[in-house]
Parts: C-alpha cells; sequence; structure tokens
C-alpha cells in the first residue's frame, strides 16, 4: 500500500514564513502607541493625572467632530486641519461592464497635515 506523498506533510505555511511573519507583526505592534501609551505622555508631560489627560483628550475629539461638522473645519496648531469637502456628482465607469454609472455627491473628510509636522516627519528633499 502507498502512501500519498503529502501524508506526512504539515498543513499551513512554511515554518520559517511562520517566524518572519511573527517578527514583523511584532514589530508593528510594537511600534503602534496606543491610547493608554499616549494618555500616559500627556499626564507625565503636562504633570496631570491619567482622568484628567484622557479627559482632555475626549474633548479634543468631540470639539473636532463638533466643529468640523458645524464650520466644515478644524486647526489642530502644529499638526494638522480637519476639512470636510463636497464632492460633486460625476459618470463613472463600471469595471466590471463597461456601462456608464452615475456617482452621486457626497461629502468626505481629510486630514491636511502641516507643513512643519510634515518636514519633521519626513525631510524634503535638498535642492539641486
Amino acid at each position: 500500500m502507498n502512501a500519498a506523498p503529502w501524508a506526512g506533510a504539515v498543513a499551513g505555511p512554511e515554518p520559517e514564513k511562520v517566524v518572519q511573519w511573527e517578527e514583523r507583526r511584532y514589530f508593528m505592534a510594537a511600534t503602534k502607541m496606543t491610547q493608554t501609551q499616549l494618555i500616559r505622555k500627556i499626564a507625565e508631560s503636562c504633570e496631570i493625572s491619567n482622568k484628567t489627560a484622557k479627559a482632555v483628550l475626549e474633548t479634543l475629539a468631540e470639539t473636532a467632530v463638533t466643529e468640523t461638522k458645524k464650520n466644515g473645519m478644524f486647526v489642530v496648531p502644529g499638526l494638522g486641519k480637519l476639512v470636510r469637502v463636497e464632492r460633486k456628482a460625476r459618470m463613472g465607469r463600471n469595471p466590471a461592464t463597461g456601462e456608464s454609472i452615475k456617482i452621486p455627491a457626497k461629502k468626505v473628510l481629510k486630514f491636511r497635515i502641516a507643513k512643519a509636522a510634515k518636514d519633521a516627519i519626513v525631510p524634503p528633499k535638498a535642492k539641486k
């Protein structure tokens, strides 16, 4: 009786690929700041309690939402601005059938980063 060639094989990806994925996943998780870490950082730098820092962060978020709804824009000095943009209705094309379709107008949110923040994160290229 002959065994199938895959009989002893382990299902799933190769072990070295699993290790690479685990390392990458750990790296991604290690570099991302959580809400709790942000609250602690604010509390430490401003010498306030974590509860107060959380309240400040929640108030900032609520204010950003209400001001953007009311005025269409909210500015966070030194970081950027949250802008509500009106997109016009337009004609599009269904890629599967090639049929022309009408895309309705809608409102979208954009965050436009401040130049100072952008230059601090991604330095501009040197001019020739």
